[in-house]
């Protein structure tokens, strides 16, 4: 049966995700998942698990520094100009993929959340300071060499 005999397609991120065309409308943002795949391989949200300063103090944090960096990213990058529609796009299955983390096993961040990810804690100084610095944080931390090695391990 031609193409329906073909392998499904994987993304390196995930290599359990796996991508078919069936006749249903699943997600209208499955290109995100070529947005995130070429956020692993150049390494830009991985690093704000490290470098971002989180003021969030309790123990009932479900989402943490990366994947609301990345629920943000990807919302801007799929058309969605602020916060508003994070409550939908939480449940949305190529959103939960891309965050990652918690959400790909339950859902991605809240409308209130979000609201609070991007008023709060991005706009901390040292936040905002790495945003702004981030082509050269990457160079600083032989990034470019980093890319080509993580490019060349993958895809030969």
């Amino acid at each position: 049966m031609g193409e329906r005999d073909k392998d499904a397609l994987r993304v390196n991120f995930d290599q359990k995700l796996k991508l078919e065309f069936h006749e249903t409308k699943v997600t209208s943002d499955a290109s995100l998942l070529a947005y995130r795949e070429l956020d692993e391989v150049f390494g830009l949200t991985a690093m704000s698990h490290s470098e971002f300063y989180d003021n969030r103090k309790g123990k009932n944090t479900q989402h943490n520094i990366t994947a609301l960096l990345r629920q943000s990213i990807y919302s801007r990058l799929a058309g969605y100009e602020d916060t508003n529609d994070a409550e939908r796009l939480s449940v949305d299955p190529a959103m939960r993929q891309v965050v990652g983390g918690r959400a790909k096993e339950r859902t991605a961040a809240s409308t209130s959340l979000m609201g609070r990810f991007e008023t709060e804690i991005l706009t901390q100084p040292q936040n905002l300071e790495l945003l702004m610095n981030l082509p050269g944080y990457l160079g600083r931390q032989g990034s470019g060499t980093k890319i080509t090695e993580n490019y060349h391990s993958r895809y030969g």
